[in-house]
């Protein structure tokens, strides 16, 4: 029975891990970083690969469990979010915040042994998500301008890896993510406006699921298409796409440009989860794309 008991412990305090570092999150993140990776690469250093892995994944861990820890109490109004380790009472603060300092070392550590630069934008990112962005989701709309910065540093991160500085390519591969930011936290925002709502957070640029809102998210995945094919035209240094490449990544740009015009139409929390789900899967697939492209041309 004892042994039972303890296996129970066990799952239950590796799901609560998972949960206040946002494992699934975190991999989805490291993904972006490990792309950026491939795309500056010259030769593959499989140390370096394996270090960007490790630290983006503290680096992304250690904001989401910091975020977590202040937002513990406005976490528990809503029902997204009132099952989380801290507000449901199965995880102290001051365990979630040794957690958060262990990554937040490990993180930067890590990040700083592949060199300087992508250890420094690795704290920028900590820094402005858990001191800037958390705070203003209760007070501004322009929460998600904040958020959308840490959120495009790893697809950037990973050339910065590679190449040890920032240029016009890492550059190029922010804004590609940070303009995509906006329709797929919009989006988030506007199905989970009510629930946002008891939290007291601002998601959406009007502060309502409206026409004014739908046609924002419309103009930034307009945007997002436009900063996503900019290689093409050879101005973006080492960073390169070809046509065949661009045209791919137009056509996938157009389907979430049709959802967003979708929204716009219905303005339904339906039309506004599936522009969610594609966000994701463009943003997914054109890093696939941006790679491939790379090796195979």
């Amino acid at each position: 029975m004892s042994t039972v008991k303890s296996t129970i412990s066990i799952a239950s305090i590796w799901t609560d891990f998972k949960e206040i570092t946002k494992m699934g999150l975190s991999v989805v993140v490291v993904f972006s970083s490990i792309a950026g990776y491939f795309l500056g690469a010259e030769s593959f250093s499989f140390s370096t690969f394996l270090l960007l892995c490790f630290g983006g994944y503290f680096m992304v861990g250690a904001s989401n469990a910091y975020n977590q820890i202040i937002e513990k109490d406005l976490d528990a109004l809503m029902d997204r979010t009132k099952n989380r380790p801290i507000p449901a009472g199965r995880m102290s603060v001051s365990t979630a915040f040794v957690i958060a300092v262990a990554f937040t070392i490990a993180g930067v550590a890590t990040l700083y042994i592949i060199n300087p630069k992508t250890a420094m934008y690795g704290a920028i990112s900590i820094f402005l998500y858990t001191c800037v962005y958390t705070p203003l989701k209760t007070k501004t709309p322009i929460a998600v301008f904040v958020g959308a910065i840490p959120g495009a540093i790893p697809f950037m991160l990973g050339w910065v890896a590679a190449r040890g500085n920032f240029g016009i390519e890492a550059g190029t591969l922010f804004a590609i993510q940070f303009f995509w930011q906006f329709p797929h936290f919009w989006a988030i925002g506007w199905f989970l406006h009510e629930d946002y709502k008891k939290g007291g957070f601002f998601m959406l640029p009007t502060g309502k699921p409206d026409k004014a809102t739908a046609v924002q998210i419309i103009l930034y995945s307009i945007w997002t298409v436009i900063a996503s094919i900019i290689p093409v035209f050879g101005f973006t240094g080492d960073l390169k796409l070809t046509i065949v490449g661009a045209i791919v990544i137009f056509l996938l740009g157009m389907v979430m440009v049709y959802c967003a015009l979708r929204l716009f139409k219905l303005r339904t929390n339906k039309a506004a989860k599936q522009l969610m789900l594609y966000s994701v899967t463009y943003i997914t697939l054109l890093q696939i794309v941006y790679v491939a492209d790379k090796f195979l041309s």
